[in-house]
């Protein structure tokens, strides 16, 4: 992975003169290969991982296996595209083994995420099952731990 793009994914918040020193180029030359980036649709976003314990947000996440009938002539990505469309799916993969779509999802309480999965996702012409999974405590989130260790605690060692 290009080093710029490297830096970004580790760390989105470093402004752009702190991305220089640390690649040894001008301020200049890292806002342009940025935006060809983003333009080029590589770089895609930004966000922020939020503690939302420590917020006070009551967000009710679950994890979705769906199986479905491949479309002649599109195979899975139609009908992929068109669940990850729903404002209600957080990310939508391909997966292998026993099913075929793993879907992450957020509502606002148990009954918004049941809705949308009786009312919505089942609903779809192709959907053939589905399997409901709440998620019910985050302890990392993209590589971050939410829960910090303390400085120099170390995970016990088991003979």
């Amino acid at each position: 992975m290009d080093p710029l793009l490297k830096l970004l994914h580790e760390g989105a918040a470093l402004k752009h003169s702190q991305l220089a020193a640390m690649l040894n180029l001008s301020e200049t030359e890292v806002a342009a290969q940025i935006k060809a980036y983003e333009g080029d649709q590589v770089i895609l976003g930004y966000r922020t991982i939020l503690n939302e314990e420590k917020l006070g947000e009551d967000i009710v996440r679950a994890v979705i296996e769906v199986k479905i009938t491949p479309e002649r002539g599109g195979g899975f990505d139609r009908l992929a595209e068109r669940i990850a469309k729903y404002p209600e799916v957080r990310s939508c993969y391909l997966m292998s083994g026993g099913y075929d779509l793993l879907v992450i999802i957020e509502g606002h309480t148990l009954r918004e995420v049941a809705t949308f999965v009786s009312e919505k996702l089942a609903t779809v012409q192709g959907v053939i099952s589905t399997a409901t999974h709440f998620m019910l405590k985050p302890y990392k989130e993209q590589g971050l731990l939410l829960t910090p260790q303390p400085n120099g605690e170390r995970l016990s060692v088991s003979p």
